[in-house]
């Protein structure tokens, strides 16, 4: 840190310590319910994932179900109309049978006996043949019920699928837009200390340290305030966006005095700064707003060298979409 720096920097420091050790344990309240947010978002992605994969195996599975029944259904027609050619054809010997057996019936006894026999072994047949028919005829109405059962599911499924495409859809489209009107709300700032990515459904915006603070300090300087005054006149038009701001530091230790004792201190800080110069010029709900300090546990590049520290000592504001309607669907199935 360079020597003008520091009487101000102490003067801060000092003013600091004033502050009442309540709000000092508000602020690390809320990161804890950012994290417990993170923590809960990231689940409900990954069970928002596992739920289309399950989904679409199962529909899946049914379709393979829906056509093996399809076709033992077929296969079941087929048999029942043989069968029912086959009553039919012992029908007409049945009747053949009988008309011989009355012409035979003056005729010899032991002939008479026989055409009897036959004739009984024809009955017992075209007992067997009947049962059998109505067997197959109930089997075959058994398999139509369960055939249309499946159907019914499979179109259900499909259904939700189709229902948690169009969400997943609809919500990737709805980042892709929130990142076009960020860039296009920071165009000339973008690859000058500031990046803007999209990943995980989310739009990250990081800020290098020289872009917002002094070394050591957590004050805004004028040109970092141009920027996340901008940045909040887009999160004022559009109020279905959620804002968690993060501090980072490399991990030099924090060698000032005061309210700072370390680099925790430093980014919960800067991270509480950023919020209230978003909130200052623009009309956003407070609630949607989180500061959270995350000191020097996530870096982005190796501190061993000085590059890789300069990466890390950076802001990040992570825009997510709201997913409320996503939410009452899984809630809901």
């Amino acid at each position: 840190m360079k020597i003008k720096h520091i009487i101000p920097i102490l003067a801060v420091a000092f003013a600091a310590a004033c502050v009442p050790a309540k709000k000092f344990e508000d602020m690390k309240s809320k990161k804890e319910i950012c994290e417990e947010q993170r923590a809960a978002l990231k689940e409900q992605n990954r069970q928002l994932d596992e739920e289309l994969t399950e989904t679409k195996e199962r529909l899946s599975e049914i379709e393979k179900r829906h056509n093996a029944l399809k076709q033992d259904t077929t296969v079941q027609g087929r048999s029942l109309r043989v069968m029912t050619r086959n009553y039919d054809n012992l029908n007409e010997t049945y009747e053949l049978l009988l008309q011989k057996n009355k012409q035979l019936l003056q005729g010899n006894q032991k002939e008479t006996e026989e055409l009897f026999n036959n004739l009984q072994k024809s009955q017992a047949d075209l007992q067997r043949q009947s049962d059998a028919l109505e067997e197959a005829r109930r089997n075959l109405a058994e398999k139509e019920k369960n055939l249309k059962s499946l159907e019914s599911e499979l179109a259900e499924r499909a259904e939700r699928v189709n229902e948690l495409e169009s969400i997943l859809n609809k919500k990737d489209s709805t980042v892709n837009a929130l990142k076009s009107k960020v860039q296009s709300a920071l165009l000339g700032f973008e690859n000058n200390g500031l990046t803007i990515e999209q990943k995980n459904g989310k739009v990250y915006v990081s800020l290098d340290e020289s872009l917002l603070f002094a070394s050591g300090s957590y004050n805004v300087d004028s040109e970092g305030k141009k920027v996340l005054q901008k940045l909040g006149d887009v999160l004022e038009k559009n109020q279905d966006v959620n804002v968690l701001v993060e501090g980072h530091t490399d991990n030099v230790p924090y060698n000032g005095s005061g309210v700072i004792k370390d680099n925790w201190d430093l980014s919960v800080l800067r991270a509480t700064s950023v919020v209230k110069i978003i909130l200052s010029k623009s009309k956003i709900d407070e609630s949607r707003l989180t500061a959270a300090g995350r000191g020097e546990h996530f870096p982005i590049a190796s501190n061993d060298s000085t590059e890789g520290r300069k990466k890390n000592r950076r802001t990040e504001i992570i825009l997510t979409p709201k997913l409320d309607e996503l939410f009452e669907i899984l809630e809901t199935n």
